[in-house]
């Protein structure tokens, strides 16, 4: 009867392999084919080999630690994880920006912040426009806090459809607290010639610039000006909004006689130190509306500003009160101003517009701002500039293109503006509804102060 040999064969080829192994266990030849035939220990730690996760990687990503100085009262969205602490990029800043991340939608996060600020005696500064999404700064006592939830308009508005959406493992909100603390040691401590020495009392953050220093000028360069343009430098100068640098002041005895150089570039710091003055003395009577001045312990806003400026607490004051963009504003990448550069149109529009809606400016794109007011070269208008200019548009008449730059279909958004330029925008405050002029204010500034006499603003601007 005939069978398989091969087991045979194999189990006598396994006794002489394990003879042979065993004979040469000891000599180099056998210990070598002893390690190669050997597992690798590594193996073991190593599960990622397999598809597994394994616990020594999750362990040594080390989890960010929430700073020892963060401020207690600031509230803590429930359940979000806090993913990474940075210092903050302005010098001597007592703060931090935190990063966080949390499953929920956008609008929870930015409306439980919005509920917390509130009913805890927090001065909301600046808030989105809707629940998308944006910028919240809030502020309370030293303390002055900027939530930045950046906007996704596909997940907003599947939300805003859809808020009970079951949302997947990827849909993280992402968001960053910000949180800057001014230590009152400054105003704590004065410096000996503070102490010593009686100096003029300073403009306090209540009183209006241009009521307490403001004085009349008069211009000696602007007689070849047209007779419109020249009026209106005029009735600036007599509000005494208008001060010039002591390089471009007489140095004989009439203090205030001037060259104005209407056809100059007008500088950032220039155009700041302007525009607060004259908001505030347009309106002197209305408190509400003006624009608080920083004080010497402001926490400065920008790198290129320090307390010492000249035009520090005009610029600060911007920066405080959102009007410009700025770190405070949630803007990490505008922590300098360049106050010596010169103002363009954008940069224009961005700034003084606001103050004429006095509302948050509008969603704008670029096609609408082309459809709107027809520029050729809307492309290159800087996109924070794009509402600004959308709002403008909505003024009608009292708009500040029209009004300053008149018919074009072109903005050059990049060109510098002119001394007259910034002048003739500052000359009309407000919206067709609801709007002052220079002129009216002159006539404020110079009738007697009887409260029951005061005429209310006009709705357009007088010739």
């Amino acid at each position: 009867m005939l069978f398989d040999k091969r087991p045979i064969l194999l189990a006598g080829f396994a006794a002489c392999l394990l003879s042979w192994l065993t004979s040469c266990a000891n000599d180099p030849t056998g210990k070598a084919l002893e390690r190669s035939l050997a597992a690798d220990p590594r193996l073991k730690d190593n599960s990622t080999l397999f598809g597994g996760s394994s616990s020594a990687n999750s362990q040594s990503q080390a989890s960010a630690q929430l700073p020892a100085d963060f401020p207690p009262e600031i509230p803590q969205y429930p359940g979000a994880k806090l993913q990474s602490v940075e210092p903050l990029t302005v010098p001597a800043t007592q703060g931090e920006l935190t990063s966080w991340s949390s499953s929920d939608p956008i609008n929870l996060i930015q409306n439980f912040y919005q509920k917390s600020f509130s009913s805890n005696n927090w001065q909301i500064v600046s808030q989105p426009s809707d629940d998308s999404g944006g910028v919240l700064v809030a502020r309370r006592n030293d303390l002055q806090v900027t939530i930045t939830i950046p906007s996704s308009p596909a997940r907003a508005k599947s939300q805003a459809t859809s808020p009970s959406t079951t949302r997947t493992a990827s849909d993280v909100t992402a968001f960053d607290i910000q949180y800057i603390r001014n230590s009152g040691e400054t105003a704590a401590q004065p410096s000996p010639q503070e102490s010593e020495e009686p100096t003029a009392p300073s403009q306090t953050a209540s009183q209006p610039v241009g009521v307490a220093s403001g004085q009349s000028q008069t211009f000696t360069d602007i007689d070849k000006l047209p007779q419109e343009v020249r009026q209106h430098i005029e009735d600036l100068a007599a509000l005494g909004v208008l001060k010039v640098n002591p390089s471009n002041a007489k140095s004989n005895s009439g203090a205030t006689s001037a060259k104005f150089e209407p056809n100059k570039a007008i500088t950032r710091r220039e155009f700041a130190r302007w525009l607060v003055a004259t908001n505030n003395q347009m309106y002197a009577n209305r408190p509400g509306q003006q624009i608080r001045l920083a004080s010497d312990t402001s926490q400065p806003a920008f790198q290129d500003v320090p307390r010492s400026d000249p035009d520090f607490q005009s610029i600060q004051a911007l920066a405080e009160a959102g009007l410009i963009p700025s770190p405070l504003s949630g803007d990490s990448t505008a922590v300098l101003f360049r106050p010596d550069g010169p103002l363009t149109r954008e940069n224009l529009m961005l700034w003084k517009v606001p103050l004429d809606s006095r509302q948050a400016l509008p969603t704008a794109s670029l096609d609408a701002v082309k459809q709107t007011w027809g520029f050729q070269d809307a492309g290159k208008i800087d996109p924070k500039a794009l509402r600004a200019v959308l709002a403008d548009f909505q003024n009608g008449e009292q708009s500040n293109i029209r009004r300053v730059f008149g018919y074009t279909t072109l903005f050059q958004p990049k060109k510098p503006v002119t001394r007259a330029e910034g002048a003739l925008t500052l000359w009309y405050f407000g919206s067709q509804g609801e709007g002052i002029s220079a002129k009216e204010a002159l006539k404020l500034k110079n009738q007697p102060s009887e409260p029951a006499a005061q005429p209310s603003p006009s709705s357009s601007p007088s010739p």
